[in-house]
């Protein structure tokens, strides 16, 4: 399990992160909401490591991870999926899943074809390059990349973002897959409600760095989430 403690983050003298907890738990999605800038972003930065938080703690299985470098914390079975997708436009796809290995043993270094069950679109464009493909087909490819690595943790920056209703599906129905396979711990930031409720097991939702409601997604009061996502 991944636990978040009381962690504080600053940019400068800005302070974006004011006591963030929460955790998220094998075979559950975990969902992160809350408007633009309110620090969902950051929180994921921090854990990655990619951000150096000022105090609290992050843990994966009762050891601390919030010293390690964002390499080791991968080691650990720690992967993100960042907003933007972030894949190298012109290595191919091919390419761009091997880029997952850098985190692995040599025995691990391959890619399974499960990958490929769950996105068979990329199975067929291997040799094409990440740039060539559509915006939904490089989501895709991003979150394979991450799951190259085999996580037992993955974090999903707003991955319908900017994304085609077919393909939010696709990925609705991966995320659906891997949670219910047990063991692997999801957290999800979002801003589509309708396609976070049907995934979240738990909510947190944020406000100006700070998480102001939380709870299990059949406790949850739908109005109170949405008030904090209109602008």
């Amino acid at each position: 399990m991944l636990a978040v403690n009381d962690i504080n983050l600053s940019y400068g003298a800005s302070q974006a992160l004011w006591g963030v907890s929460l955790t998220a738990e094998p075979g559950k999605v975990t969902c992160l909401m809350g408007r633009n800038g309110v620090g969902k972003t950051s929180t994921l930065r921090a854990i990655v490591g990619q951000q150096a938080t000022r105090s609290g703690s992050i843990t994966l299985d009762g050891k601390p991870v919030d010293r390690m470098r964002p390499f080791e914390r991968a080691r650990e079975g720690i992967a993100f999926v960042p907003q933007g997708r972030e894949i190298f436009p012109l290595l191919t796809v091919r390419e761009n899943l091997e880029t997952g290995y850098a985190c692995l043993k040599g025995a691990e270094r391959h890619v399974s074809e499960e990958l490929f069950d769950l996105f068979p679109v990329l199975k067929s464009m291997l040799g094409r390059r990440g740039g060539d493909l559509s915006g939904g087909q490089q989501q895709q490819l991003a979150i394979a990349r991450a799951l190259v690595t085999r996580p037992r943790v993955l974090l999903l920056d707003e991955p319908t973002e900017g994304i085609q209703p077919s393909i939010i599906q696709d990925i609705g129905r991966v995320i659906s897959l891997l949670r219910d396979r047990g063991d692997m711990a999801i957290l999800l930031v979002e801003q589509y409600f309708e396609f976070a409720k049907e995934l979240a097991d738990t909510f947190h939702v944020m406000d100006r760095g700070e998480i102001v409601l939380s709870g299990k997604a059949d406790e949850m009061d739908e109005d109170d989430v949405r008030a904090h996502l209109t602008v």
